[in-house]
């Protein structure tokens, strides 16, 4: 046993391993020498992009590439030199998957950023908001896929996994059930997320209301959506959520809008001069949009009546702030021009109460 693991007794064929050494030098030297020129010349042809976008898809290939074709040299290598093929070509059952599955990746994210910056140039808030949606959802889709896929090659260049998934396909039915129930949310979550991208009932950057949420969307994954609140609290609804059910959606086709403001006054209120004032000054202010500007007496109770004002601006936070405006004005307007409009809670003792006359007792 002992005189096995004698260094003396062990055969090296010295001159094929530096046969096998000097090839794999030279194919590794070629190919890194290839991969400077071609991305030498490829930095000068992107150089002219104006929007460097072309730019951010090369300098993230850089990397998967040069791997890439380092080890395509070694397999050209292998295939002239049989002692350095029966290393490698073990080695290569893994890096060749692997590698083009990171190259794959390396694309869609590179794809995906490269189209996120031409949406910045983009004049049409809505526009870029649905092309924002689609390119996160599908892009997230195409890299689980990637490495799904990447995984399962990988895992087959293992002689036990692809024993064991030879005995799987011979019971396939039993496989296909306990598969497809262990994998019901995952593949739930997966179509829910493209039919988001497809149907676009919500998009990143759309303002909805959502189980008493209102906020922004702010990121769209598979399995759920985060919602960024006016107060910069995140909350986390499931994907499903907005396709099994019905939610508000304030910036669908733009982000124009019409919004209340209701006054509660007294009974004895001038309605006309209230009206009047208020399309003065809504007219005058900067953030109405010229479409909608309306005064109406909605409601009328026994000890006060119901004014409602209805405004519009070319954006949510345009009306939001048009509102507290009008809101703030109207109420100081109503002070100053008539305080007898102002509900007031009013107890009349005509004449007072019989006992209350009564002169007290000393």
């Amino acid at each position: 046993m002992f005189e096995k693991l004698n260094p003396a007794n062990w055969q090296v064929p010295t001159e094929a391993a530096l046969e096998a050494g000097v090839v794999l030098v030279l194919a590794l030297a070629i190919a890194y020498l290839l991969y400077r020129v071609i991305f030498a010349i490829l930095g000068r042809l992107v150089a002219v992009d104006r929007n460097g976008s072309s730019a951010v898809i090369i300098d993230k290939l850089r990397k998967p590439v040069k791997w890439a074709m380092l080890a395509m040299s070694v397999t050209l290598a292998a295939e002239g030199n049989a002692w350095l093929g029966s290393f490698w070509e073990p080695v290569a059952r893994f890096v060749r998957p692997a590698i083009l599955g990171w190259i794959a990746y390396t694309v869609v994210k590179a794809m995906a950023a490269a189209l996120e910056m031409r949406l910045e140039a983009s004049d049409d808030p809505v526009a870029t908001r649905s092309r924002r949606t689609r390119i996160a959802i599908l892009s997230r889709t195409a890299t689980v896929a990637i490495v799904v896929i990447t995984v399962g090659l990988m895992l087959l260049g293992v002689p036990g996994v692809r024993d064991i998934g030879t005995t799987l396909l011979a019971s396939a039915g039993l496989a296909a059930l306990a598969i497809g129930a262990a994998a019901q949310p995952a593949l739930k979550s997966l179509i829910a997320g493209l039919q988001m991208a497809i149907t676009e009932p919500v998009r990143i950057g759309d303002l909805v209301v959502v189980d008493g949420h209102t906020g922004r969307v702010e990121e769209i994954k598979m399995s759920f959506v985060t919602v960024r609140t006016w107060d910069e609290r995140l909350v986390v609804v499931p994907t499903s959520e907005f396709l099994d059910k019905s939610f508000e959606n304030w910036s669908r086709r733009d982000e124009s809008l019409t919004g209340p403001v209701f006054l509660h006054l007294d009974p004895i209120a001038d309605v006309a001069a209230i009206r009047a004032e208020f399309l003065r000054f809504v007219e005058g202010h900067e953030l109405w949009d010229k479409r909608t500007a309306g005064a109406l007496l909605t409601e009328a109770y026994p000890e006060s009546k119901e004014m409602r004002l209805a405004m519009s601006a070319n954006t949510i936070g345009d009306l939001f702030a048009l509102r507290c405006d009008v809101r703030e004005y109207m109420i100081e307007w109503l002070n100053l021009t008539q305080p007898e409009a102002l509900i007031r809670h009013r107890l009349e003792v005509p004449g007072g109460h019989a006992k209350a006359n009564e002169p007290g007792e000393p």
